[in-house]
Parts: C-alpha cells; sequence; structure tokens
C-alpha cells in the first residue's frame, strides 16, 4: 500500500520511481531557470524577451514527443489518455 503511492504514478507513464524522478527533474531545472528569467524580465523588460517562452515551448515539445513516444495521442482525449497522464485528478 505505501509503495504503490510512490509507483502508481510513475508506472502509468511506463517509468519506474527513478526515472521518473529523473524526468521531472530535468523539467524542475529549465522551469526554475525560466522563473528566475521571468522574473528579472518582468523589472528589466529589455531583458530575457524571449528566455521564458523559449524554455515553455521547448518543454512543452519534449512532453508531447514523451506522451508520443508512449502512444498516447496528444489529442486524444479518453479517460484512458487522462489517467495515463494523471490530469484526472
Amino acid at each position: 500500500m505505501f509503495k504503490a503511492i510512490f509507483t502508481e504514478h510513475p508506472a502509468s507513464v511506463d517509468e519506474t520511481y527513478s526515472e521518473h524522478m529523473g524526468a521531472a527533474l530535468s523539467f524542475a531545472l529549465p522551469m526554475f531557470l525560466g522563473a528566475i528569467a521571468c522574473l528579472v524580465h518582468a523589472f528589466l523588460p529589455f531583458l530575457f524577451v524571449k528566455t521564458g517562452s523559449a524554455i515553455i515551448g521547448g518543454l512543452h515539445d519534449r512532453m508531447v514527443v514523451n506522451r508520443n513516444r508512449h502512444g498516447i495521442a496528444a489529442d486524444d482525449d479518453t479517460p484512458a489518455r487522462r489517467a495515463a497522464l494523471n490530469t484526472s485528478r
């Protein structure tokens, strides 16, 4: 039971716990850097003009490619897809 809370979602996207941790961390660093760039841009709008949107675009592309790798179409809005993507919370 306790183990399931750590492994259920990673398994739903065909990953082990440590693979999922690595994937999540590989998104966390660019998101963190993008947030800093956006914060600086808020006060100094001539800096990092396209940095935040470029990071978001790159992360979105990675996530869509990953979905397709696992055979889940991005426009498939079935309960199975929502469960696989853990968006039906």
